[in-house]
This record gives structure tokens, C-alpha cells and sequence, in this order.
């Protein structure tokens, strides 16, 4: 109860845009740094939007607004942007930036966009939602790869 109660106090400034909920075993915050850390089975759910990871870092302002969120281990997540389209993926590191919504995958990333069929697969992967712009590289051993539907045309 004590935890929960720090939490609500500490992440209240987060919460006026969008409830944010997260869960993990432990946390634990700065407030001169404005660096609050979960570890253990995290997972942040704010809106639609999922994110899970074993230890997540979270930055704020002097505002006390979110300006980082890294999520380490085992990360997966779901993403649906302005325009509407959804994402869904995995990768070992992903660092997100809210004032310019902007998603940055690494290690072993699979990025699902679920509305268009489409799958990016590589070592870095950025993902800027407002723009709708990606980015991809490979490593030394393994390219990115794209997977796409292309619908038949049926001709007449």
C-alpha cells in the first residue's frame, strides 16, 4: 500500500494527459535526478499502448514530465499511433522519447506493423510515430529484412 501510494505521488504529473499504470517487483526514485527505475516483470500501460520489460528507467524534467523511458530485457510491446496503425514487436532495448513520440529498437528487434502486414527485422529499428518514418540497419552478420503482403490484383 505504501508503494502505491509513493507511486501515485511521484508519477501524478505523468497522469494528467493519460492514465499511466505500471507494475513491476521493486522501484525505486530520485527526485533530484528525476530518475525512477522498475525492475522485475515491468510493464506500463498508458492508453492502449503496452510496454514490458525486465527493468524499465524513467527520466523527467524539472516539470516532472517524462522525457526518457529505457526498457531493458526481454522487451515487447504495442504501439498504435495518431494515424492509427499498430505496431506489436520484441527487441532486448528500446528507448522511447514522448515529446517527439519518437521509438528506438535494439538487439534482436521484430517490429510488427499489424494493420499493414508489414515486419521489420534487424538490430536497430527507429520508429518516429508522428511522422511516420522508420529507420533499420542490420549488423556485420545478418541484413534487415522486410517482410510485406502484396495483395494479387485480380485482373478482369
Amino acid at each position: 500500500m505504501k508503494l502505491l501510494i509513493l507511486l501515485t505521488i511521484f508519477l501524478t504529473p505523468l497522469l494528467m494527459s493519460q492514465e499511466l499504470i505500471i507494475k513491476a517487483k521493486e522501484f525505486k526514485t530520485d527526485e533530484k535526478t528525476g530518475i525512477t527505475i522498475f525492475k522485475g516483470d515491468v510493464n506500463i500501460i498508458k492508453g492502449v499502448d503496452e510496454l514490458n520489460a525486465s527493468k524499465i528507467t524513467i527520466y523527467i524534467n524539472k516539470k516532472r514530465e517524462p522525457i526518457k523511458y529505457i526498457a531493458n530485457g526481454d522487451v515487447s510491446f504495442f504501439i498504435k499511433t495518431e494515424d492509427e496503425d499498430t505496431y506489436n514487436g520484441s527487441a532486448q532495448e528500446v528507448i522511447y522519447l514522448p515529446l517527439t513520440k519518437e521509438y528506438h529498437f535494439f538487439k534482436n528487434v521484430v517490429l510488427k506493423q499489424l494493420n499493414n502486414e508489414k515486419t521489420i527485422i534487424g538490430e536497430e529499428v527507429v520508429l518516429k510515430t508522428i511522422d511516420g518514418e522508420a529507420y533499420a540497419k542490420g549488423d556485420e552478420k545478418e541484413p534487415v529484412i522486410m517482410i510485406f503482403d502484396i495483395p494479387n490484383k485480380e485482373e478482369k
